[in-house]
């Protein structure tokens, strides 16, 4: 579990296609200050995607990607020299600066439109339909696995506003219009619409 704070904008130093027919991948991410606690087996997230780490020294860490992930986020879309968003997992009794965030991505948008005021930017960012009824005004939504409040909702579009620390310190502040963004919804909504589809069926 994630909080959707960026702690460490790392590099993607190498991608090396693997089984699954090439589609799965061993990816090698630059990241000294999410790799100094790192041990095979520990889970870090990578643009939103909650991956396990299979080596770590104090420059980075290796992990493997499976086909399901390449195919649900835009890590496959990624070359080596890309900037990542890393963070490591919650620890009990940590600050909950963000949200809750499992590190599993429900799609990817696409950046349509960003605005720059002085010292930040309102962004636009389409998003497939069938995610749009989990995203609600002054909501929270995991961007890129960037925590941030959803400040408009249309039916197949949303906007976010990105401060100047965002902007500095993760992916978001490099993307422009036509980037693709890996996203993850509220997992409280999908909890309850499942519930609530489960209460209202006949019995």
């Amino acid at each position: 579990m994630f909080t959707g704070i960026v702690e460490e904008l790392g590099t993607l130093t190498s991608i090396v296609p693997a089984g699954d027919g090439g589609e799965s991948a061993l990816l090698a991410i630059e990241g000294p200050l999410v790799a100094q606690d790192a041990v095979h087996g520990a889970s870090i997230a990578v643009n939103g995607v909650c991956l396990t780490v299979v080596t770590a020294d104090a420059a980075g860490f290796t992990a493997d990607a499976m086909a399901e992930t390449m195919r649900r986020s835009n890590l496959g879309a990624l070359e080596p020299g890309a900037p990542v968003n890393l963070e490591r997992p919650l620890r009990m009794g940590d600050r909950l600066g963000g949200h809750l965030v499992q590190g599993h991505v429900d799609g990817v948008g696409t950046i349509l439109r960003r605005e720059s005021a002085d010292r930040w930017d309102a962004v636009e960012i389409g998003l497939p339909p069938d995610l749009a009824r989990y995203v609600v005004e002054k909501g929270s939504i995991a961007v890129d696995g960037v925590s941030l409040t959803v400040t408009a909702v249309g039916d197949d579009r949303f906007g976010v506003g990105l401060i100047p620390t965002t902007l500095e310190l993760t992916t978001l502040g490099r993307k422009g219009a036509g980037d693709t963004v890996n996203l993850e919804v509220d997992v409280m909504g999908k909890y309850v619409e499942r519930l609530a589809a489960h209460t209202a069926a006949p019995r």
